[in-house]
């Protein structure tokens, strides 16, 4: 349906063996979601549940073995580089970690017109946009000269969140962009690109450990467990009221103030995760 603006079908992705292994790593055992224009889709799940490699197919960074990526109807799963290359402009990242994802011998303002200038943007167009996008992430505008080792953490993800914006894309893969961060940071971060978004109308995959950060920005939400997603559907009943064994043991992972509430919560997340042990043994994990 060419009104989705991406729509994986039946996703699968391996990894060669290296080490120890003697075949294949499947990582994704036919994964299907799709994304509508202007929407938020949450993907949740524990370190190894597959999130990331997910997000990183969309973004061409991992092999894709089995089904369809398609990009406005486009199947863009197999792409060679030059055309992926072109796609950026289209869609975008913001990583997890605000330090490393910046170069730090660059001012901030290179940063952001390193995009603009690959896309042969003239220089005082650039300029503007920058002041453009500084101001969208409210950053003061003299920022432009700084080094990001002058910003805090929360501040550098701005700048990512900025960077992923310059060239207007349709699409931002979110991969635990809030997770390096304290809590009143991420109440900032998040409010953020839900501004963003009802600005440009740009499209998230936001990319998630915690069901309480998507359910503040998500429309629909997918939990990913062991290369699969077990879960799919609207936003608030997935968060709210999970139906899924899994799903219910990460809604019970989140703290509240209440001690006893909390040990309750606590004893019922062992009993399930017991239950999913007795039934399926131990199994492997992916990225």
């Amino acid at each position: 349906m060419t009104d989705r603006l991406l729509d994986v079908e039946n996703l699968v992705v391996e990894y060669q063996a290296r080490g120890f292994r003697t075949k294949p790593f499947r990582a994704l055992h036919g994964v299907t979601l799709d994304i509508l224009p202007g929407e938020c889709v949450g993907l949740v799940g524990e370190s190894g549940s597959g999130k990331t490699t997910l997000g990183r197919a969309v973004l061409g960074l991992a092999p894709v073995t089995g089904g369809t990526i398609r990009y406005l109807g486009r199947d863009i799963g197999h792409l060679p580089r030059k055309e992926r290359r072109a796609l950026s402009s289209d869609v975008q990242v913001v990583f997890q970690d605000p330090y490393s994802s910046l170069n730090p011998a660059m001012t901030i303002g290179q940063i952001l017109t390193e995009p603009l200038t690959v896309r042969k943007t003239p220089k005082e167009q650039a300029f503007q946009r920058v002041r453009e996008l500084l101001d969208m992430v409210h950053l003061p505008g003299d920022a432009a000269d700084r080094l990001p080792r002058e910003f805090s953490g929360g501040q550098r993800q701005r700048i990512a969140i900025a960077r992923s914006l310059a060239l207007k894309p349709r699409l931002i893969v979110c991969d635990e962009p809030v997770s390096a961060l304290d809590l009143s940071t991420q109440a900032h971060v998040l409010a953020l690109l839900r501004d963003i978004q009802g600005t440009t109308g740009v499209a998230y995959l936001f990319i998630s450990h915690d069901l309480a950060v998507v359910r503040h920005l998500s429309h629909r939400v997918a939990v990913m467990y062991r290369g699969e997603i077990v879960e799919w559907g609207d936003g608030d009943q997935v968060t709210s009221r999970p139906e899924h064994p899994y799903t219910r043991r990460l809604f019970l992972a989140a703290p509240v103030p209440d001690p006893e509430l909390q040990e309750q919560r606590r004893a019922e997340r062992q009993r399930l995760l017991k239950s999913e042990r007795q039934q399926d043994g131990p199994a492997d994990a992916v990225a």
